[in-house]
Protein backbone atom coordinates (compact mmCIF):
# COMPACT_ATOMS: atom_id res chain seq x y z
CA UNK A 1 0.00 0.00 0.00
CA UNK A 2 1.42 3.36 -1.08
CA UNK A 3 -0.11 6.80 -0.52
CA UNK A 4 0.80 10.46 -0.63
CA UNK A 5 -1.76 13.18 0.08
CA UNK A 6 -0.88 16.33 -1.83
CA UNK A 7 -1.73 19.98 -1.20
CA UNK A 8 -3.91 21.17 -4.10
CA UNK A 9 -3.83 24.67 -5.57
CA UNK A 10 -5.94 26.31 -8.27
CA UNK A 11 -4.74 25.41 -11.77
CA UNK A 12 -5.91 25.96 -15.34
CA UNK A 13 -5.57 24.30 -18.70
CA UNK A 14 -5.91 26.85 -21.49
CA UNK A 15 -6.12 25.92 -25.16
CA UNK A 16 -4.81 27.96 -28.06
CA UNK A 17 -8.38 28.58 -29.25
CA UNK A 18 -9.09 30.43 -25.98
CA UNK A 19 -11.00 27.66 -24.19
CA UNK A 20 -10.25 27.51 -20.45
CA UNK A 21 -10.64 24.52 -18.11
CA UNK A 22 -10.37 25.01 -14.33
CA UNK A 23 -8.99 22.46 -11.91
CA UNK A 24 -6.47 21.85 -9.14
CA UNK A 25 -2.81 20.93 -9.17
CA UNK A 26 -2.04 17.22 -8.99
CA UNK A 27 1.67 17.25 -8.38
CA UNK A 28 4.01 20.11 -9.41
CA UNK A 29 2.64 23.18 -11.19
CA UNK A 30 5.33 24.93 -13.24
CA UNK A 31 3.76 26.31 -16.41
CA UNK A 32 4.04 23.80 -19.25
CA UNK A 33 3.01 23.90 -22.89
CA UNK A 34 2.43 21.24 -25.53
CA UNK A 35 -0.02 19.71 -27.94
CA UNK A 36 -3.11 18.62 -25.98
CA UNK A 37 -4.13 15.06 -26.92
CA UNK A 38 -6.31 12.41 -25.28
CA UNK A 39 -5.89 8.70 -24.69
CA UNK A 40 -8.74 6.32 -23.91
CA UNK A 41 -6.89 3.70 -21.84
CA UNK A 42 -8.38 2.96 -18.42
CA UNK A 43 -4.91 2.20 -17.08
CA UNK A 44 -1.32 2.29 -18.28
CA UNK A 45 -0.74 5.91 -17.28
CA UNK A 46 2.85 5.24 -16.21
CA UNK A 47 3.63 3.74 -19.63
CA UNK A 48 1.95 6.76 -21.25
CA UNK A 49 3.97 9.31 -19.30
CA UNK A 50 7.28 7.61 -20.13
CA UNK A 51 6.54 6.76 -23.78
CA UNK A 52 8.91 8.88 -25.93
CA UNK A 53 6.15 9.13 -28.55
CA UNK A 54 4.33 11.53 -26.17
CA UNK A 55 7.25 13.97 -26.24
CA UNK A 56 5.96 17.55 -26.35
CA UNK A 57 2.35 16.57 -25.59
CA UNK A 58 -0.03 17.29 -22.71
CA UNK A 59 -1.93 14.04 -22.22
CA UNK A 60 -5.61 13.97 -21.24
CA UNK A 61 -6.73 10.68 -19.68
CA UNK A 62 -10.30 10.02 -20.83
CA UNK A 63 -10.89 7.48 -18.04
CA UNK A 64 -12.30 9.44 -15.08
CA UNK A 65 -10.17 8.18 -12.17
CA UNK A 66 -6.41 7.88 -12.56
CA UNK A 67 -3.76 6.81 -10.06
CA UNK A 68 -5.46 3.92 -8.25
CA UNK A 69 -2.58 1.52 -8.89
CA UNK A 70 0.14 4.06 -8.10
CA UNK A 71 3.55 3.81 -9.75
CA UNK A 72 6.28 1.21 -9.64
CA UNK A 73 9.78 0.54 -10.88
CA UNK A 74 8.86 -1.88 -13.69
CA UNK A 75 6.32 -0.16 -15.94
CA UNK A 76 8.40 2.69 -17.38
CA UNK A 77 8.85 2.70 -21.16
CA UNK A 78 11.95 4.92 -20.87
CA UNK A 79 14.31 6.10 -18.16
CA UNK A 80 12.51 9.43 -17.82
CA UNK A 81 9.10 11.04 -18.26
CA UNK A 82 8.55 12.41 -21.78
CA UNK A 83 5.01 13.82 -21.65
CA UNK A 84 4.80 17.59 -21.21
CA UNK A 85 1.87 17.42 -18.80
CA UNK A 86 -1.04 15.34 -17.49
CA UNK A 87 -4.77 16.15 -17.25
CA UNK A 88 -7.21 13.99 -15.25
CA UNK A 89 -10.76 14.17 -13.95
CA UNK A 90 -9.92 12.70 -10.54
CA UNK A 91 -6.42 11.93 -9.39
CA UNK A 92 -6.17 9.27 -6.68
CA UNK A 93 -3.82 9.99 -3.78
CA UNK A 94 -4.00 6.37 -2.65
CA UNK A 95 -2.29 3.52 -4.49
CA UNK A 96 -3.91 0.15 -3.74
CA UNK A 97 -1.68 -2.26 -5.64
CA UNK A 98 0.87 -4.72 -4.29
CA UNK A 99 3.19 -3.58 -7.12
CA UNK A 100 3.08 0.12 -6.18
CA UNK A 101 6.19 1.70 -4.70
CA UNK A 102 4.69 5.21 -4.56
CA UNK A 103 1.53 7.16 -5.37
CA UNK A 104 1.04 8.71 -8.79
CA UNK A 105 1.18 12.17 -7.20
CA UNK A 106 4.51 11.26 -5.62
CA UNK A 107 5.77 9.96 -8.97
CA UNK A 108 4.73 13.21 -10.68
CA UNK A 109 6.49 15.23 -8.00
CA UNK A 110 9.68 13.20 -8.29
CA UNK A 111 9.75 13.81 -12.05
CA UNK A 112 8.59 17.45 -11.73
CA UNK A 113 5.77 16.81 -14.21
CA UNK A 114 2.99 19.40 -14.32
CA UNK A 115 -0.43 17.82 -13.77
CA UNK A 116 -3.97 19.07 -13.22
CA UNK A 117 -6.99 17.25 -11.78
CA UNK A 118 -10.63 18.23 -11.34
CA UNK A 119 -10.99 18.95 -15.07
CA UNK A 120 -14.18 17.99 -16.90
CA UNK A 121 -12.28 15.60 -19.15
CA UNK A 122 -15.44 14.37 -20.88
CA UNK A 123 -16.11 17.92 -22.08
CA UNK A 124 -12.43 18.40 -22.94
CA UNK A 125 -12.24 15.18 -25.01
CA UNK A 126 -15.40 16.14 -26.90
CA UNK A 127 -13.87 19.57 -27.58
CA UNK A 128 -10.69 17.99 -28.97
CA UNK A 129 -12.68 15.55 -31.10
CA UNK A 130 -14.72 18.42 -32.53
CA UNK A 131 -12.01 21.03 -32.98
CA UNK A 132 -8.92 18.83 -33.20
CA UNK A 133 -5.82 18.44 -31.06
CA UNK A 134 -4.18 21.80 -30.44
CA UNK A 135 -1.57 23.46 -28.29
CA UNK A 136 -2.35 24.22 -24.68
CA UNK A 137 -0.76 25.43 -21.46
CA UNK A 138 -1.17 24.33 -17.83
CA UNK A 139 -0.32 26.58 -14.89
CA UNK A 140 -1.61 28.88 -12.18
CA UNK A 141 -1.27 32.11 -14.18
CA UNK A 142 -4.23 34.13 -15.44
CA UNK A 143 -6.08 32.63 -18.44
CA UNK A 144 -4.91 35.34 -20.85
CA UNK A 145 -1.26 34.58 -20.14
CA UNK A 146 -1.75 30.84 -20.49
CA UNK A 147 -3.66 31.18 -23.76
CA UNK A 148 -0.86 33.33 -25.13
CA UNK A 149 1.72 30.75 -24.00
CA UNK A 150 -0.26 28.05 -25.81
CA UNK A 151 -0.37 30.09 -28.99
CA UNK A 152 3.40 30.64 -28.88
CA UNK A 153 4.18 26.95 -28.41
CA UNK A 154 5.80 25.07 -31.28
CA UNK A 155 3.42 23.24 -33.62
CA UNK A 156 3.67 19.48 -34.02
CA UNK A 157 3.45 19.69 -37.80
CA UNK A 158 6.94 20.17 -39.21
CA UNK A 159 8.56 19.30 -35.86
CA UNK A 160 11.48 16.87 -35.51
CA UNK A 161 11.46 15.57 -31.93
CA UNK A 162 13.43 12.39 -32.61
CA UNK A 163 16.74 14.06 -31.80
CA UNK A 164 15.45 14.78 -28.29
CA UNK A 165 14.62 11.15 -27.48
CA UNK A 166 16.97 8.92 -29.50
CA UNK A 167 19.95 7.22 -27.87
CA UNK A 168 23.37 8.84 -28.40
CA UNK A 169 25.45 5.78 -29.19
CA UNK A 170 25.08 2.15 -30.19
CA UNK A 171 24.60 -0.36 -27.39
CA UNK A 172 23.50 -3.92 -26.80
CA UNK A 173 19.96 -4.32 -25.42
CA UNK A 174 19.51 -7.68 -23.70
CA UNK A 175 16.76 -7.08 -21.13
CA UNK A 176 13.82 -9.51 -21.44
CA UNK A 177 10.30 -8.90 -20.20
CA UNK A 178 10.00 -9.95 -16.52
CA UNK A 179 9.07 -13.63 -16.47
CA UNK A 180 5.68 -13.10 -14.79
CA UNK A 181 4.56 -10.87 -17.67
CA UNK A 182 6.26 -12.61 -20.58
CA UNK A 183 3.98 -13.88 -23.35
CA UNK A 184 6.61 -14.38 -26.08
CA UNK A 185 9.16 -17.16 -25.76
CA UNK A 186 12.10 -18.23 -27.91
CA UNK A 187 11.36 -21.80 -28.97
CA UNK A 188 14.63 -22.45 -30.80
CA UNK A 189 18.35 -21.85 -30.45
CA UNK A 190 18.67 -19.53 -33.44
CA UNK A 191 19.33 -15.94 -32.40
CA UNK A 192 19.19 -13.50 -35.32
CA UNK A 193 20.81 -10.10 -34.83
CA UNK A 194 18.42 -7.13 -35.00
CA UNK A 195 19.65 -3.55 -35.32
CA UNK A 196 16.93 -1.38 -33.82
CA UNK A 197 17.04 2.21 -35.06
CA UNK A 198 15.93 4.27 -32.08
CA UNK A 199 13.53 7.07 -32.98
CA UNK A 200 12.18 6.96 -29.42
CA UNK A 201 11.83 3.22 -28.85
CA UNK A 202 9.62 1.88 -26.07
CA UNK A 203 11.39 -0.51 -23.74
CA UNK A 204 8.69 -3.15 -24.15
CA UNK A 205 9.20 -3.31 -27.92
CA UNK A 206 12.91 -4.01 -27.48
CA UNK A 207 12.14 -6.51 -24.72
CA UNK A 208 9.75 -8.32 -27.08
CA UNK A 209 12.55 -8.72 -29.62
CA UNK A 210 14.74 -10.20 -26.87
CA UNK A 211 11.88 -12.47 -25.75
CA UNK A 212 11.68 -14.17 -29.16
CA UNK A 213 15.39 -14.91 -29.05
CA UNK A 214 16.89 -11.99 -30.96
CA UNK A 215 20.20 -10.32 -30.22
CA UNK A 216 19.41 -6.60 -30.24
CA UNK A 217 21.70 -3.66 -30.91
CA UNK A 218 20.11 -0.26 -30.38
CA UNK A 219 21.53 2.52 -32.55
CA UNK A 220 20.88 6.28 -32.82
CA UNK A 221 18.38 7.66 -35.32
CA UNK A 222 21.24 9.54 -36.98
CA UNK A 223 22.94 6.31 -38.11
CA UNK A 224 23.41 6.03 -41.88
CA UNK A 225 22.59 2.88 -43.81
CA UNK A 226 26.31 2.10 -44.00
CA UNK A 227 26.64 2.38 -40.22
CA UNK A 228 23.62 0.13 -39.72
CA UNK A 229 24.94 -2.49 -42.14
CA UNK A 230 28.36 -2.33 -40.48
CA UNK A 231 26.70 -3.87 -37.41
CA UNK A 232 26.13 -7.01 -39.54
CA UNK A 233 22.42 -7.35 -38.78
CA UNK A 234 20.09 -10.13 -39.88
CA UNK A 235 17.26 -7.61 -39.81
CA UNK A 236 16.53 -3.95 -39.16
CA UNK A 237 13.82 -2.63 -36.85
CA UNK A 238 12.38 0.91 -37.21
CA UNK A 239 11.02 2.07 -33.86
CA UNK A 240 8.20 4.28 -32.71
CA UNK A 241 8.85 7.92 -31.86
CA UNK A 242 7.42 11.45 -31.66
CA UNK A 243 6.85 14.34 -34.04
CA UNK A 244 6.15 14.78 -37.74
CA UNK A 245 7.52 11.89 -39.85
CA UNK A 246 7.63 13.95 -43.05
CA UNK A 247 10.53 16.11 -41.81
CA UNK A 248 12.79 13.16 -40.92
CA UNK A 249 14.75 13.29 -44.19
CA UNK A 250 17.76 11.49 -42.67
CA UNK A 251 15.66 8.57 -41.41
CA UNK A 252 13.77 8.31 -44.71
CA UNK A 253 17.02 8.28 -46.71
CA UNK A 254 18.58 5.63 -44.46
CA UNK A 255 15.51 3.40 -44.71
CA UNK A 256 15.34 3.78 -48.49
CA UNK A 257 18.95 2.64 -48.78
CA UNK A 258 18.39 -0.35 -46.48
CA UNK A 259 15.39 -1.71 -48.40
CA UNK A 260 16.17 -4.95 -50.18
CA UNK A 261 19.41 -5.47 -48.26
CA UNK A 262 17.96 -6.79 -44.99
CA UNK A 263 14.46 -7.67 -43.72
CA UNK A 264 12.86 -4.54 -42.25
CA UNK A 265 10.08 -4.23 -39.64
CA UNK A 266 8.61 -0.91 -38.51
CA UNK A 267 6.21 0.09 -35.75
CA UNK A 268 4.28 3.39 -35.45
CA UNK A 269 6.71 6.16 -36.56
CA UNK A 270 8.73 3.36 -38.16
CA UNK A 271 5.66 2.48 -40.24
CA UNK A 272 5.37 6.06 -41.44
CA UNK A 273 9.09 6.31 -42.24
CA UNK A 274 8.92 3.08 -44.25
CA UNK A 275 5.99 4.45 -46.26
CA UNK A 276 7.79 7.73 -46.91
CA UNK A 277 10.90 5.81 -47.99
CA UNK A 278 8.98 4.21 -50.88
CA UNK A 279 7.42 7.52 -51.97
CA UNK A 280 4.12 7.61 -50.07
CA UNK A 281 2.82 10.62 -48.14
CA UNK A 282 1.78 11.20 -44.53
CA UNK A 283 -0.69 13.65 -43.02
CA UNK A 284 -1.81 14.82 -39.59
CA UNK A 285 -4.96 13.30 -38.11
CA UNK A 286 -7.56 15.57 -36.55
CA UNK A 287 -7.12 14.12 -33.06
CA UNK A 288 -5.11 10.93 -33.56
CA UNK A 289 -5.46 7.40 -32.21
CA UNK A 290 -4.36 6.90 -28.61
CA UNK A 291 -5.53 4.10 -26.35
CA UNK A 292 -5.64 0.36 -25.71
CA UNK A 293 -8.85 -0.44 -27.57
CA UNK A 294 -8.31 0.43 -31.24
CA UNK A 295 -9.89 -2.11 -33.66
CA UNK A 296 -8.05 -2.90 -36.90
CA UNK A 297 -8.85 -5.27 -39.75
CA UNK A 298 -6.15 -7.65 -40.95
CA UNK A 299 -6.73 -7.39 -44.72
CA UNK A 300 -4.89 -10.65 -45.38
CA UNK A 301 -6.68 -12.92 -42.85
CA UNK A 302 -9.96 -11.02 -42.43
CA UNK A 303 -9.44 -11.13 -38.69
CA UNK A 304 -10.27 -8.15 -36.46
CA UNK A 305 -7.50 -7.41 -33.95
CA UNK A 306 -7.72 -5.09 -30.94
CA UNK A 307 -4.63 -2.93 -30.69
CA UNK A 308 -2.79 -0.38 -28.58
CA UNK A 309 -2.00 2.86 -30.44
CA UNK A 310 -0.38 6.25 -29.98
CA UNK A 311 -0.02 8.43 -33.07
CA UNK A 312 -1.16 11.75 -34.50
CA UNK A 313 0.04 11.24 -38.09
CA UNK A 314 -1.02 8.63 -40.64
CA UNK A 315 0.07 7.20 -43.99
CA UNK A 316 -1.98 8.21 -47.03
CA UNK A 317 -2.91 4.77 -48.39
CA UNK A 318 -3.82 6.20 -51.80
CA UNK A 319 -0.23 7.44 -52.19
CA UNK A 320 1.39 3.99 -51.75
CA UNK A 321 3.30 2.96 -54.88
CA UNK A 322 2.66 -0.31 -56.70
CA UNK A 323 5.57 -1.96 -54.88
CA UNK A 324 3.70 -1.67 -51.56
CA UNK A 325 0.25 -2.67 -50.39
CA UNK A 326 -1.88 -2.14 -47.29
CA UNK A 327 -2.14 -5.00 -44.79
CA UNK A 328 -4.27 -3.45 -42.03
CA UNK A 329 -6.86 -0.70 -41.79
CA UNK A 330 -8.49 1.04 -38.82
CA UNK A 331 -12.13 0.05 -38.45
CA UNK A 332 -13.22 3.41 -37.03
CA UNK A 333 -11.96 5.65 -39.82
CA UNK A 334 -10.39 3.43 -42.49
CA UNK A 335 -6.88 4.87 -42.04
CA UNK A 336 -3.63 3.02 -42.67
CA UNK A 337 -2.57 0.51 -40.01
CA UNK A 338 -0.02 -1.58 -41.87
CA UNK A 339 1.83 -2.13 -45.13
CA UNK A 340 4.00 -4.68 -46.86
CA UNK A 341 6.72 -4.32 -49.51
CA UNK A 342 7.23 -7.93 -50.68
CA UNK A 343 10.10 -7.29 -53.08
CA UNK A 344 12.10 -5.58 -50.30
CA UNK A 345 11.14 -8.08 -47.56
CA UNK A 346 9.80 -5.21 -45.47
CA UNK A 347 6.60 -4.67 -43.49
CA UNK A 348 5.25 -2.36 -40.82
CA UNK A 349 2.26 -1.60 -38.61
CA UNK A 350 0.92 1.63 -37.18
CA UNK A 351 -0.16 0.05 -33.88
CA UNK A 352 1.91 -1.40 -31.01
CA UNK A 353 1.95 -5.22 -31.08
CA UNK A 354 3.86 -5.41 -27.79
CA UNK A 355 0.71 -3.84 -26.25
CA UNK A 356 1.77 -3.45 -22.65
CA UNK A 357 -0.66 -2.96 -21.05
CA UNK A 358 -3.28 -4.29 -23.45
CA UNK A 359 -4.37 -7.36 -25.44
CA UNK A 360 -2.01 -9.78 -27.16
CA UNK A 361 -3.83 -10.07 -30.50
CA UNK A 362 -0.88 -8.89 -32.58
CA UNK A 363 2.15 -10.41 -30.87
CA UNK A 364 2.48 -12.79 -33.83
CA UNK A 365 4.15 -9.96 -35.77
CA UNK A 366 7.37 -10.31 -33.77
CA UNK A 367 7.56 -14.00 -34.60
CA UNK A 368 6.84 -13.19 -38.25
CA UNK A 369 9.81 -10.80 -38.26
CA UNK A 370 12.08 -13.44 -36.77
CA UNK A 371 11.00 -15.98 -39.41
CA UNK A 372 11.74 -13.48 -42.17
CA UNK A 373 15.25 -13.01 -40.82
CA UNK A 374 15.88 -16.75 -40.52
CA UNK A 375 14.67 -17.38 -44.07
CA UNK A 376 16.84 -14.57 -45.45
CA UNK A 377 20.02 -15.65 -43.68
Amino acid sequence: MASGMQLRTIARLCLADGTVFEGQSFGPLPTTVGEVVFTTGMTGYQEVLTDPSFRGQIVVMASPQIGNTGANTEDNEASTVHAAGLVVREGSDVASSHRASESLAGYLGRHNLTAISGVDTRKLVRHLRTHGSQNGAIGSAEPEALVEAARRARNMEGLDLVGEVSCREASVFDEPTPSEFRTLFAADAERPHVVAIDYGAKQNILRSLVDIGCRVTRVPASFSAAQVLAQNPDGVFLSNGPGDPAVLSYAIATTRELLGKKPVFGICLGHQILALAVGARTYKLKFGHRGLNQPVLNLESGRVEITSQNHGFAVDVASLPGSAHATYKHLNDGTSEGLSIPDANAFSVQFHPEAAPGPHDTLHLFSAFKQRMLRAS
